[in-house]
């Protein structure tokens, strides 16, 4: 017969019911046995051992099989209790129920009915474990689904914030405290490469990172992580000993780092770190990575303005100067070569905000309509001779 899992505490006073019950019937049922013989060592004997089934008498010497049910229920024990009692006791069997037991065998104690007793004891034993355990799975998909919802709220609010907002400072705390959400950590920071030395990184927003680190903004800072991914182009977690080396060791105990890269360019770094010790997970460095993708768009629209602007005012300039130069011959052709390019950049903002480069934001499009109307304005007015 194989073995049994039910751990069963036997407490009775008459030794040839003892034996019965644990030597006789449960031993050789193969189900793991301690026995006691009064109350107080049963009591003792049940904290300790900790029984899955408890098989006890009404009479126990000592301390009864209420009390010591009693006694049981205040420690919170969840043994299934079968009690065992002479004819003439019946009258207590309803406080045993009350007290939580939940069968009751009259003695002289028969096999056939021990068994059967014990066959409804692990069959309950074995419906609440299964219950119990649909309860954590149940448990912890909600905690998955309400993470998921909690990522996908923020991952949306980033998104509109990508689109909003306009100062780079802002935005790059916005996506600091979303990186710390959705990987729930507790500090963030974000370096960008030196425009001046691609190879060299730059700490551009910080949170939660404790003063006494000494950092500062806008400064060169070797954390020991951001260079490698500059390099590799690929995410990574780490914690204990190696992080320990690095000068990101000293602000966290566990970090993950996503680069933000737009095709294989590297453009900067996003970090996130705690200081508890727990590592993270791919699915940490997944969501990471999803808000520096975001980083990204944030840059590569900030340096379009920044083009589009800077072209802007280089025309101006040249129209200004073609006002001033006069109606000669050599004006007139620099005149009709910056009408030409004046037509070709508003051609190339139309395909713009048509979408053909990619989607806009309303703030992006209103941006890029004031830049293609005043483009417009210039045209016109340098062909009616006036200025504009």
């Amino acid at each position: 017969m194989p073995t049994q899992s039910e751990k069963i505490l036997v407490a009775e006073g008459e030794s040839e019911v003892l034996d019965l019950v644990a030597q006789q019937v449960l031993t050789p049922l193969g189900y793991p046995v301690a026995t006691a013989t009064n109350g107080p060592a049963a009591l003792q004997a049940a904290l300790k051992f900790q029984p899955d089934i408890l098989i006890t008498a009404f009479d126990l010497p000592g301390l009864s099989g209420l009390d010591l049910l009693t006694a049981l229920r205040s420690q919170q024990s969840s043994a299934y209790v079968i009690m065992l009692g002479t004819k003439g006791s019946e009258q207590h069997i309803l406080e045993a129920l009350r007290l939580g037991a939940r069968d009751y065998l009259t003695k002289p104690v028969r096999e056939a009915e021990l068994v059967a007793a014990l066959d409804r004891a692990t069959e309950e034993l074995r419906l609440r474990r299964e219950r119990e355990q649909l309860a954590q799975k149940l448990t912890l998909a909600n905690q998955q689904l309400e993470r998921r919802l909690r990522e996908l709220t923020t991952l949306y609010g980033i998104g509109k914030a990508v689109t909003a907002i306009t100062d780079l400072n802002q935005l790059f705390a916005r996506l600091l405290d979303g990186a710390r959400q959705v990987t729930e950590s507790e500090i963030a920071w974000l370096m960008l490469t030196d425009e001046q030395h691609a190879n060299k990184l730059v700490l551009r927003a910080t949170r939660n990172v404790p003063p006494l680190a000494g950092l500062k903004l806008n400064q060169p800072w070797d954390d020991g992580l951001s260079n490698l991914l500059l390099l590799s182009g690929e995410g990574i977690t780490l914690a204990g000993e190696p992080l320990a080396k690095m000068n990101a060791g000293r602000i966290v105990k566990a970090a993950v780092a996503v680069p933000i890269k737009a095709k294989d360019q590297v453009m900067g770094v996003i970090v996130a770190g705690n200081k508890t010790g727990k590592p993270f997970t791919e699915r940490d460095q997944a969501m990471l990575s999803a808000v520096a993708d975001y980083a990204t768009i944030a840059l590569m629209n900030a340096r379009l303005f920044q083009e589009i602007e800077a072209r802007a005012r280089a025309l101006q300039l040249s129209y200004d100067e073609l006002r001033k130069a006069g109606g000669d011959a050599a004006a007139a052709a620099r005149f009709k070569e910056v009408q030409s390019r004046l037509q070709h950049i508003h051609a190339s903002l139309d395909a713009v905000l048509r979408g053909e480069v990619g989607p806009l934001s309303p703030k992006q499009a209103e941006v890029l309509r004031l830049i293609a109307d005043r483009i417009d304005q210039i045209r016109r007015s340098a062909a009616e001779g006036t200025t504009a």
